[in-house]
């Protein structure tokens, strides 16, 4: 699954406790950066500017209405 989001740094504390709760792992990337999700450190080290992509493989019902709140139209 992937989803493109726009994130804000006041927002990644949220994001990573929510990215944390799903029990398969997830990614965050924009160009050829690719970090764990569920890492505060590594998502704060991305540029809040860009489109970011959100890859997982799992499912998470809670996760899924959450990302809701990021999304951007493709």
């Amino acid at each position: 699954m992937k989803h493109r989001i726009k994130l804000r740094p006041v927002e990644v504390k949220d994001f990573v406790a929510a990215a944390s709760k799903c029990e398969f792992d997830v990614d965050i990337a924009y160009n050829r950066y690719i970090v764990d999700a569920k890492s505060i450190v590594g998502v704060l080290g991305l540029d809040f500017n860009q489109t970011l992509t959100v890859s997982y493989t799992g499912y998470d019902a809670d996760f899924e209405q959450f990302m809701k709140r990021f999304a951007v139209a493709c």
